[in-house]
């Protein structure tokens, strides 16, 4: 009966365990990055989806509707990347507001990572 020392050892190793600490870092560093973009995101949704349900914000012109959904994103302490992220149009009777832009997130020295983000919202006026 052979009772060598390889019986004894059971576990993980020391360099398998910095390993693992290593990836799982690398993980969470990117999820940590990532998130604010998606939670931006989400705060700028909910605004426009606000907007759209409420009739007396639809009635409006255009400027008004713009200016009233900048004062909301100053009040959730959000902003688009630049005026052009956010077309609003009028036809017919229903407001339309298109919602297309991009961050660019660093990461890593050199790497960056591009999140975009578009959104269609519509709103038939009263």
């Amino acid at each position: 009966m052979n009772t060598g020392v390889a019986q004894y050892q059971r576990g993980a190793s020391f360099l398998s365990i910095i390993i693992g600490l290593i990836i799982a870092g690398f993980f969470f560093s990117v999820a940590f990055k990532l998130f604010t973009p998606y939670k931006d995101h989400a705060t700028i949704d909910s605004v426009l989806t606000s907007l759209t349900e409420d009739p007396k914000q639809v009635d409006l012109p255009n400027s008004t509707i713009r200016s009233n959904i900048e004062k909301r994103f100053v009040i959730n302490q959000v902003k688009l990347p630049s005026r052009e992220a956010l077309e609003i149009r009028q036809e017919e009777g229903t407001v339309y507001l298109d919602l297309n832009y991009e961050v660019r997130v660093p990461m890593f020295y050199n790497v960056d990572a591009v999140v975009k983000f578009e959104e269609h919202y519509e709103a038939v006026k009263p």
